[in-house]
């Protein structure tokens, strides 16, 4: 048997072919925040959080959450009746903001729909069906009810099939599922599609709801803070759980694209089931990926959207990966605070924070810090800060060590 070689944050990578940059042509994001990119730009300006302290259906945890308001009253197309659930309620908000469906439909004309893939990530789909199902089992046989439609809801594909169908896309489908990279993810899938000539254009993001599953789970996990979740707190306690719904258009290219998706680094540690590496070793390999399969240094990258769960493990291990791959000095903050932990969705709500960083000149502050933690090194802000950057990179790593970094420059 051959000894592996073991993997450190300063382990070099192999020669990478380049990646052709892809046009983001639209985006879009539904959040605690609120419903779209001018509700979610003013939040970050304002420095505030969408988390409330609450309770989730029969879950009485005393936990932060960010719950996304008024899908329970969207009006649902009645022809897509089987799909109906709170997961892709949030991802019909999605589709309805900032003009989303419209650009589709203008990719869709220009390409075909057989040349525009649906890409999504999730982790919990419609979970929550299931459970509420659960209860009105038949108390004789134990039957689930006839009602639920499992492939068009709680199917970890039924995201993806419902927004294909919404969209009235024919080109390939699937969902990614790395649990915290899964949204991420894709974004690079869409891209390697493209490269291959099999497609022109992509519907790419993520969708994760809320559901007992979660927050049970999680809880038991020991890894949902009592308080408001602190990125980079010397006291962090734990993350605050979020929902989520944003989306992104990545077309081969674009007259007006809002930026350009340049590098997209993966990578797998496998160090540990629901810890990340200590030293950060598989997340600085997915960083300096994406640095190289856009020809760019660390040094020309003016802000970094960290995955900054607020758990002591995972920022650490991220502020050790930061320090190997950019240094001291790149300016950096988690978006956690504003929004809670997304899961599956996260990858994609920190794509568009970045996109909007690239697009604005703002760099946000991670919310909720009272002192930093002295054993971690990088430029965490604590203001929002107003700077025009060019390049911006955004981390997302999920359970069993999947990690990726996405790499956007400004369409200028």
């Amino acid at each position: 048997m051959t000894a592996m070689t073991p993997v450190s944050p300063m382990t070099p990578l192999p020669p990478l072919t380049p990646m052709t940059p892809t046009a983001v042509s639209a985006h879009t994001l539904v959040s605690a925040l609120g419903h779209g990119l001018q509700a979610t730009l003013q939040a970050l300006r304002q420095g505030r959080s969408g988390l409330r302290q609450r309770d989730f259906e029969t879950a009485a945890l005393g936990a932060w959450l960010g719950v996304v308001d008024g899908s329970e009253a969207l009006a649902w197309p009645a022809q897509y009746a089987d799909f109906d659930c709170r997961n892709n309620r949030l991802a019909e908000l999605g589709l309805r903001s900032d003009g989303f469906i419209d650009r589709v439909q203008q990719a869709r004309a220009r390409w075909g729909a057989a040349r525009v893939g649906v890409f999504l990530g999730t982790s919990t789909a419609g979970i929550l069906q299931t459970e509420l199902a659960y209860r009105r089992r038949d108390p004789t046989s134990g039957a689930l009810p006839a009602d639920l439609h499992y492939p068009e809801t709680h199917n970890t594909y039924s995201v993806a099939r419902y927004v294909r169908a919404r969209l009235a896309l024919q080109g390939p489908a699937a969902v990614v599922s790395t649990a915290c990279s899964s949204s991420a993810k894709v974004f690079g899938q869409a891209a390697r599609m493209m490269a291959l000539g099999l497609i022109d254009a992509a519907v790419v993001g993520g969708v994760d709801s809320l559901c007992l599953t979660t927050l049970y789970g999680f809880s038991a996990l020991e890894l949902v803070s009592p308080e408001i979740c602190r990125p980079w707190d010397a006291q962090r306690r734990g993350l605050s759980i979020g929902e989520a719904a944003a989306f992104a258009l990545l077309e081969r290219d674009a007259e007006k694209p809002v930026a350009w998706l340049l590098g997209c680094g993966e990578s797998s540690d496998g160090h540990h089931m629901s810890s990340p590496h200590p030293e950060g070793a598989g997340a600085a390999l997915a960083m300096r990926e994406a640095l190289a399969q856009a020809g760019r240094r660390a040094d020309e990258v003016g802000y970094v959207n960290l995955h900054g769960t607020g758990t002591p493990g995972n920022d650490a291990a991220e502020d050790r990966a930061m320090q190997a791959v950019f240094g001291p000095a790149t300016p950096c903050s988690s978006s956690k605070g504003h929004t809670g932990h997304t899961l599956g969705a996260a990858g994609a709500v920190e794509a568009c924070v970045s996109l909007l960083a690239l697009q604005h000149g703002l760099l946000p502050a991670g919310l909720n810090v009272q002192r930093i933690d002295p054993a971690l090194q990088s430029n965490y802000l604590l203001q929002p800060r107003e700077q025009r950057v060019e390049l911006v990179a955004s981390n997302s790593f999920g359970f069993g060590g999947s990690n990726a970094c996405l790499l956007f420059g400004a369409a200028r």
